[in-house]
């Protein structure tokens, strides 16, 4: 566990030396400015889009970018050797990426629309976020070596994030959005602003523990493909 802690503790040294926090608050006060200036707007409606959309960044493009640098430096092929566990990598990963957009998303909402809201089903909607983002974006980066190969084929890798949103603009509204794995968390950060019916909180919780599984399998799959045996990795 100590070993876990201080991983996760230099994980974020690593981010705030760089800058990434820096980002985050420039993000906030932007933000906070711009939404501010709206009347008359129903946040429990919109908060799920926002965060949906501003998460990416935090995390899918946060996890690629440590990622690429620890490979450009040689620390994540050096920690191969080490007694750190692949496990203990990657949930060092998520848990300070969680710590980073969880500061900045509730910081965001706090200066915009108060504390009106639910903070379990809020903090659970954005841990959910963060996890299956994060494990998506290892398990993309990882076959990649720098960050000219990656930037161009990372937008098809993400094109499909925002199918969910679909229906909160009115264009296609399907049972079949339920299967997308960015629907539980929409789910239950709008149950931190509304009552919803006790089996969409159900099937919130377990289809985002779902998918957080499937994104660890996968990303640990990765982690042992690409980086201890370099199987299929770019040159």
């Amino acid at each position: 566990m100590s070993r876990l802690l201080n991983t996760i503790y230099w994980d974020m040294v690593r981010q705030y030396r760089n800058g990434f926090y820096f980002v985050s608050a420039i993000v906030v006060a932007f933000f906070a400015v711009l939404l501010r200036q709206l009347n008359g707007v129903d946040w429990g409606w919109w908060w799920p889009v926002i965060l949906l959309e501003n998460l990416v960044m935090n995390t899918f493009y946060f996890v690629s970018g440590i990622v690429l640098l620890e490979k450009g430096e040689g620390t994540l092929e050096a920690q191969i050797v080490t007694p750190l566990r692949d496990w203990e990598y990657l949930l060092a990963k998520v848990a300070s990426l969680f710590v980073l957009s969880a500061a900045e998303s509730l910081a965001l909402i706090l200066l915009v629309s108060g504390p009106g809201f639910n903070w379990f089903w809020m903090l659970l909607g954005i841990a959910f976020f963060v996890a299956i983002y994060t494990l998506y974006g290892f398990f993309v980066v990882s076959r990649y070596d720098s960050i000219s190969e990656f930037i161009l084929p990372s937008a098809l890798w993400t094109m499909g994030f925002s199918l969910p949103l679909l229906p909160y603009f009115d264009l296609w509204n399907h049972w079949s959005l339920y299967l997308h794995p960015m629907q539980a968390p929409l789910v239950l950060v709008h149950a931190a602003y509304a009552p919803i019916p006790g089996w969409e909180l159900v099937y919130g919780v377990l289809y985002g523990l779902l998918w957080v599984a499937i994104g660890w399998y996968i990303s640990q799959r990765a982690f042992y493909r690409f980086v201890v045996t370099k199987e299929g990795a770019r040159k």
